[in-house]
């Protein structure tokens, strides 16, 4: 049977996304300051780096997912998945003026539905990779290995873990940061900019205190130019997935 959506994707050759739901069990945020020429280097042209007290905001999101479903169905029913992207603040401006969001080169997933419908079904393309993600006792261990990828980091939260950051003065502001960009931009299977939104009702965050990281992304760039500087966890938040009401920040 032919769907809107089957019509949509050959005359578009883009998903249109339909309304998705799940709960965040886990999403840690883990967050580097960036020369901003090197930043700049990684993004399409159009867009360039949201700034800091002079350094571009990148990182790795490491995700896992329960309960995901298209959004008019009840939570019991719906998938586990195991995800990490990587992210970088940006801006653009256009004719209604300058715009902020999430420029997203690289997403891995160890979910076959995901892989197989990101760029499809819903925006984003995922490559394979084994993820791990563990919480235990406030011990976070998380784990990423595709291919073409390896991310590695052991943190801790819970009492006694304090902020630290040259990026922001306060945990607040830090969260206000990215929550204020629910909107991620990544590269289709055309070559075009593909946008996913996240919403929820329920943000909140609590510092990690990292003590061991690795990203082979970052690792790779230029020495010194990408710093680690703070992270986060989000924990057994209800969200939303859908389409971005804005057009695409690159034609």
């Amino acid at each position: 049977m032919t769907t809107e959506l089957d019509r949509t994707v050959r005359a578009t050759g883009a998903p249109r996304t339909p309304r998705m739901a799940a709960v965040i069990t886990r999403r840690a945020l883990v967050n580097y300051r960036v020369d901003p020429g090197i930043a700049q280097s990684l993004l399409p042209d159009g867009l360039h780096p949201q700034l800091i007290n002079g350094s571009a905001v990148a990182g790795v999101c490491l995700i896992r997912l329960d309960s995901f479903r298209p959004a008019a169905i009840r939570p019991a029913i719906g998938l586990a998945s195991r995800s990490t992207a990587h992210r970088i603040a940006v801006e653009w401006e256009n004719a209604t003026g300058r715009h902020t969001g999430v420029y997203i080169p690289r997403r891995h997933s160890a979910s076959r539905l995901a892989r197989a419908a990101g760029g499809r079904v819903f925006p984003g393309l995922y490559a394979r990779a084994s993820v791990t993600f563990r919480d235990t006792d406030g011990k976070i261990h998380a784990r990423v290995d595709a291919e073409d990828l390896r991310v590695r980091m052991n943190a801790r939260r819970g009492p006694g873990v304090a902020f630290h950051s040259e990026l922001f003065t306060t945990l607040e502001e830090s969260s206000e940061f990215f929550r204020k960009d629910p909107v991620g931009w990544s590269p289709s299977r055309s070559g075009a900019l593909e946008g996913l939104r996240l919403d929820t009702d329920a943000w909140r965050v609590d510092p990690l205190e990292v003590t061991d990281l690795a990203s082979s992304f970052f690792d790779a760039l230029p020495r010194g130019s990408a710093v680690f500087d703070h992270a986060f966890l989000m924990r057994d938040v209800p969200a939303r997935w859908s389409s971005p009401a804005e057009p695409s920040p690159v034609a």
